[in-house]
């Protein structure tokens, strides 16, 4: 093989590659992560022959990926937007988990898991369906964002924040049922242990992100540097603190440093903050794309083959039963969720490279069957991606939950202090000329001022008397004024 002793070469090839087939997925509304997928897929070992069957490695690999991921996610959390859906996200992110584990189990021990893994036992079953428990934002918004939508109301600070803390769920409960199958502990003291071990976890989690975060934000109030990307690097380094301190004590890193990252994002003052997001927003596409590269990498479609009826089925009873029984169950309370908005929740409950990361762990710890589930969560993952990816715009158009955003604004790298007010971009339709064409024939209304005009790649500074042209850019800074 041409790579075969030149990896990065290779890996060179696979990141161009990847970054370029993101245009085709935004055509086709479909995630970039599922092309990233099938690149990998593509190009390993039942494609064009590069082997690579370390799972322990992946495993790793796919761990420090999601902690970068799961910080961002967290430093990216408005908890201003968040607040109003707070509770609803967190209830989807635990008990909706559960429920999502419970159902899927019950229909694998009577109907599928029969098919494939006749040996299992109900423990097992719970494994594989924790396994496939978690959803992922990123599948869910790169899609809309490349087709330049908005989800109207509060759906999406509920999707993000349901996404951001239902993977370190999902995968305590991962690892909870590969301890209790390997030890073995299939009594009831032992399920009531492995409970108790799973509230600790959780609760040290929350109590090292919450400790450190506020820690963090008072270490950055003494430290102020002007270069943002190492501000970068030291934001992230706490959060990376916080993951490592979680698990010394027993605890979940993944909440940890979810949590830091909410905390440290906002509550601490942060200098050029927009920027230093940007930042981690390039880390996380970094670490997004290798991860499943390197997941496709490790899939052999022909081994998926034997497992490939039980997988269709076991994903089809997630998407169409377990996921929406389990939203509207635990949505219930929440009356200021309508009908419409629960069955986009439902349907929207996309796989990303977490139930596949997941799905290394009893790999690496030998679980009978274990090949087996990895290969069933890998069809299941791709059929989220192709089935639900790609029908994310049609249904949010067809229940009126979305609306265009607006341009991008050109912000220059200024931010303003939100009692300031706020930039926006407006770009120069004929009917904003036909009262005239200069900039003072536009009466702008109160508060509103043209900070800088894009004309043709060049910025130009405004004045009353200048003579507006359709398709100008105008940068505008909304407020209070004293006029």
């Amino acid at each position: 093989m041409f790579f075969g002793d030149n990896l990065l070469l290779l890996a060179s090839v696979l990141v161009f590659v990847a970054v370029l087939i993101t245009k085709v997925g935004v055509k086709l509304g479909a995630p970039s992560l599922l092309l990233f997928l099938l690149l990998g897929m593509a190009v390993g070992q039942d494609g064009l022959g590069v082997t690579f069957d370390d799972y322990e490695l992946a495993d790793h690999i796919g761990h420090f990926a999601m902690t970068v991921i799961l910080f961002t996610g967290g430093f990216e959390t408005v908890l201003k937007e968040t607040k109003p859906v707070m509770k609803a996200g967190i209830w989807l992110s635990t008990l909706g988990v559960c429920l999502t584990v419970m159902f899927t189990a019950l229909f694998i021990y009577f109907v599928t898991g029969k098919a494939w893994m006749a040996g299992f036992s109900a423990m097992g079953c719970i494994l594989v369906a924790a396994v496939m428990s978690s959803t992922d934002s990123l599948s869910i918004f790169s899609v809309l964002n490349g087709k330049r939508l908005r989800l109207r109301g509060d759906l999406a600070p509920l999707l993000e924040l349901e996404s951001g803390s239902n993977d370190p769920v999902a995968y305590i409960l991962t690892i909870l049922m590969v301890q209790l199958m390997t030890k073995p502990l299939e009594t009831a003291p032992g399920i009531i242990a492995g409970v108790i071990v799973v509230i600790v976890q959780i609760a040290v989690g929350v109590g090292m992100g919450f400790a450190i975060g506020y820690g963090g934000k008072w270490l950055i109030s003494k430290i102020r540097l002007d270069n943002n990307a190492l501000m970068g690097i030291l934001i992230l380094s706490i959060g990376f603190f916080a993951n490592g301190m979680a698990s010394v004590f027993g605890g979940q890193g993944l909440i940890s440093i979810y949590i830091a990252g909410v905390i440290i994002s906002n509550k601490a003052d942060i200098p050029r903050k927009k920027e230093i997001a940007k930042f981690f927003d390039g880390i996380t596409w970094i670490m997004q794309l290798a991860m499943f590269l390197i997941l496709g990498l490790l899939a052999r479609p022909s081994n998926m083959l034997p497992v490939l009826l039980p997988a269709i089925l076991t994903g089809l009873f997630i998407f169409v039963v377990a996921r929406p029984a389990s939203v509207f169950l635990t949505l219930l309370p929440f009356k200021q969720f309508k009908f419409k908005e629960k069955l986009f929740v439902s349907w929207v409950g996309l796989k990303g490279a977490g139930p596949i990361l997941f799905a290394l762990y009893p790999v690496v710890h030998e679980i009978p069957g274990a090949q087996d589930i990895f290969n069933v969560v890998f069809v299941v993952t791709l059929m989220s991606l192709v089935l639900q990816g790609i029908t994310i715009v049609p249904l949010a158009r067809k229940l009126n939950l979305s609306y265009e955003k607006d341009p991008e604004v050109q912000s220059f790298g200024m931010e303003l202090p939100e009692e300031m007010g706020l930039l926006s971009d407006h770009v120069v339709t004929p009917e904003d000329l036909s009262a005239g064409k200069t900039l003072r024939e536009l009466h702008l209304p109160h508060g509103i001022r043209v900070m800088m005009v894009k004309r043709e790649g060049k910025f130009l500074v405004p004045h009353g008397s200048m003579e507006l042209m359709e398709g100008d850019h105008l940068v505008i800074v909304m407020g209070e004024s004293d006029d």
